[in-house]
């Protein structure tokens, strides 16, 4: 079944900012709305939900028109089948867990869905908390209650504004495999808020991306990751490719996991919950690859992959170079400085060996 498609034309001012988004998103898996804070992101995601009013415009989901500024149609928020976690929890203090959970479960019931409260507990390892008062949880706890009471009022969309962004990175990790989990779990289409890397490229399967009011770029994930242009958003430090290896085994004695991605092998820390078979998403980011003319030996790097030169971008007025590595199907790229891409005499077309350290996979950063 094709994905609906979410339309956007809004405009939107404030003192000092306007929104201006004409889009059409895919609807299916997660869509990341990502970009610098103050970038609009936010303010876009409360418009689709019916909680800020365009000045103009005109917000459609599929065949229901949402908000049409010239046909003087405005749904309002309760009224459209959308799912809003903000970044705080905002839950029910006098519920409990439980009570929290039935509060929307009793309030959605009438709707069509696939799941049933026991699943949405389930799916986020709930059951020990239920009994627990709101007070009582830890972030990430409270976040995980949230999430799922925000899955119970059974939207056909579900929009997520920067739900871990009051988190710590151990936090982070224990929450983000939930959220990875959701969209084959439930099948509902999320809209998710971040200008966090890392969490886009866990999440992602497409991203429009948003500086002052305004898109820049929107795409498959992998895609945006990899374009130079937007550096000055996604970050030059962090930019990189995405890739998705397939998992062949697991070394307990070493704590290593061990994958295939093009028919190479790699290993990165172990990853416990994975099993053979399952498929990752990794992020390569490029100031972690080195590249060698020959298979170096003696090395404590453990990822040796063969390639070749795809492509080579230097960096004007800086000492600075990227080079694209093409595997079989793969591609992603090594910063190098313009001096070792002369040393090496690297051209399009050349065989290279690409060194990637396993502890750049670690699961709690990429």
């Amino acid at each position: 079944m094709s994905a609906e498609l979410l339309s956007l034309r809004v405009q939107l001012s404030f003192p000092g900012f306007d929104l201006d988004v004409a889009e059409e998103l895919r609807l299916d898996g997660v869509t990341a709305l990502f970009g610098p804070s103050g970038g609009g992101k936010s303010t876009l995601l409360q418009t689709i939900a019916g909680f800020e009013t365009p000045r103009a415009g005109r917000i459609a989901l599929g065949g229901e028109i949402w908000f049409d500024s010239e046909a003087r149609v405005n749904v309002p928020a309760h009224r459209r089948p959308v799912g809003f976690m903000f970044q705080d929890a905002r839950l029910f203090g006098h519920l409990g867990v439980a009570g929290n959970l039935a509060f929307a479960d009793k309030r959605s019931r009438t709707r069509a869905a696939g799941f049933n409260r026991g699943d949405v507990i389930a799916a986020l390892d709930l059951r020990p908390l239920l009994d627990r008062s709101i007070g009582s949880l830890s972030g990430g706890e409270r976040q995980r209650v949230a999430l799922a009471r925000t899955l119970l009022t059974r939207p056909k969309l579900l929009l997520l504004d920067e739900p871990l962004s009051a988190l710590d990175l151990e936090r982070k990790a224990d929450i983000l495999p939930y959220l990875e989990d959701l969209p084959k779990r439930f099948g509902i289409p999320t809209i998710y808020v971040s200008h966090a890397l890392e969490e886009v490229v866990r999440l992602a399967d497409r991203v429009l991306v948003l500086a002052d009011g305004r898109p820049q770029a929107y795409g498959p994930a992998a895609a945006i990751v990899e374009r130079l242009d937007l550096q000055p958003i996604t970050g030059r430090f962090d930019a990189g490719a995405l890739v998705e290896a397939r998992v062949t085994g697991q070394d307990e004695r070493l704590a290593l996991t061990h994958l295939d991605l093009d028919g190479e092998t790699l290993k990165m820390p172990m990853v416990g919950h994975l099993k053979p078979g399952d498929t990752i998403r990794l992020r390569i980011r490029a100031r972690d690859v080195a590249l060698a003319t020959r298979r170096p030996e003696g090395i404590s790097i453990r990822n040796v992959l063969p390639g070749a030169v795809d492509d080579i971008t230097p960096e004007p007025d800086t000492a600075f170079a990227e080079v694209y590595v093409a595997l079989r199907t793969t591609r992603f790229r090594a910063r190098l400085t313009r001096a070792a891409v002369e040393d090496l005499g690297l051209t399009k077309g050349t065989p290279v060996f690409a060194l990637i350290k396993s502890v750049t996979f670690d699961r709690r950063l990429i």
